[in-house]
């Protein structure tokens, strides 16, 4: 085999590079696998072969241009989500302009594509009416109903991410005095987050049901093994347009696990937690990175600027005058 084959490289980056070199966690490494995915899909029907027949020639920076272009346009991915495609291929990129020296011009090219700026709009997060909405839309007479009714509630309670989430396994759970769950999060970070009491009860009745071996995942798919991001996704969105049925403001909303996680924050910051007791819980570096929740919300603002008055009582909200004295008044 060539060693500028598509097919060889691609493999050798992920073995090698990925996990044998750089020991990239196994979040890294299945955010990287999801963007090849979608690339080795996109070129077997844009050149009608099969990726293993692909060449690193045709992989040029107009066909990735053409893919970018197609996760933001036909996918419906945001700048954001287009940029971390990009990231994975950079990097795959980068290694092969090392490791093929005949193939570095042709990787420079591609390594020049830039990240596209985006706007940062506020943060999406649930109000505790929308949370109990999302809550009650499973089925709880069936077992994919149980199932996702206890993923959800741990989801909101200990603000795991996606990956943390689909990664838990029956023996990362710790009842009795303590309860908690813990969790591989970003960065290899290792943290444990507490549990109610409420939600430590219904995880010991739904491990008893569960009855899987330790090593098995927590809420596993129908075939036993973990669920995939796609999946996560698929089932809070399946939940949240059950719920907006009875809960009319969940109507303008995304609501994805990350939307989940965002609402976690939105709760402790609500309730007085401190921003730094914040950040240790959400696993960020951080607390600049846990601001972002004291923005969002107009609440605490306005809380905010009561103990900034002269007489110190909250400040009266404005209410525009009626309509037709408007009018007239204008005249």
């Amino acid at each position: 085999m060539k060693t500028s084959s598509f097919s060889y490289l691609l493999q050798h980056f992920f073995s090698v590079r990925l996990v044998g070199q750089l020991d990239a966690s196994s979040h890294t490494v299945g955010s990287y696998r999801d963007s090849f995915r979608l690339l080795l899909r996109f070129a077997a029907d844009h050149f009608g072969r099969t990726p293993s027949e692909l060449s690193m020639e045709e992989l040029d920076v107009f066909f990735i241009e053409k893919f970018l272009e197609h996760l933001e346009l036909k996918r419906g991915n945001s700048a954001r989500t287009r940029n971390n495609r990009l990231s994975a291929l950079r990097a795959f990129f980068r290694y092969v302009s090392i490791n093929e020296p005949t193939l570095a011009l042709h990787c420079q090219r591609i390594l020049a594509i830039p990240a596209k700026r985006y706007d940062r709009g506020p943060v999406e997060f649930l109000s505790q009416e929308e949370i109990s909405a999302l809550l009650d839309a499973p089925d709880l007479n069936t077992w994919i109903g149980r199932r996702d009714r206890m993923l959800l509630l741990i989801a909101v309670q200990t603000g795991l991410r996606n990956s943390e989430i689909t990664a838990l396994r029956c023996q990362d759970v710790e009842l009795g005095t303590g309860a908690h769950v813990r969790c591989f999060g970003k960065g290899r970070k290792m943290r444990c987050t507490p549990l109610r009491s409420d939600v430590a009860s219904l995880l010991e009745e739904w491990l008893s049901e569960r009855s899987g071996s330790a090593n098995e995942p927590l809420f596993p798919s129908l075939r036993g093994t973990h669920l995939s991001a796609d999946a996560l996704q698929k089932l809070v969105a399946r939940h949240a347009a059950t719920a907006r049925e009875c809960c009319p403001s969940l109507s303008g909303k995304v609501v994805t696990p990350h939307t989940l996680w965002h609402s976690t924050a939105m709760d402790l910051l609500r309730r007085g937690v401190d921003l730094s007791v914040i950040a240790l819980w959400l696993g960020h570096e951080s607390t600049e990175t846990t601001q972002i929740y004291i923005h969002a919300d107009m609440q605490l603002k306005e809380r905010a600027l009561a103990h900034s008055t002269e007489s110190g009582l909250p400040p009266e909200r404005y209410i525009p005058s009626d309509p037709l004295l408007t009018f007239l008044e204008s005249l």
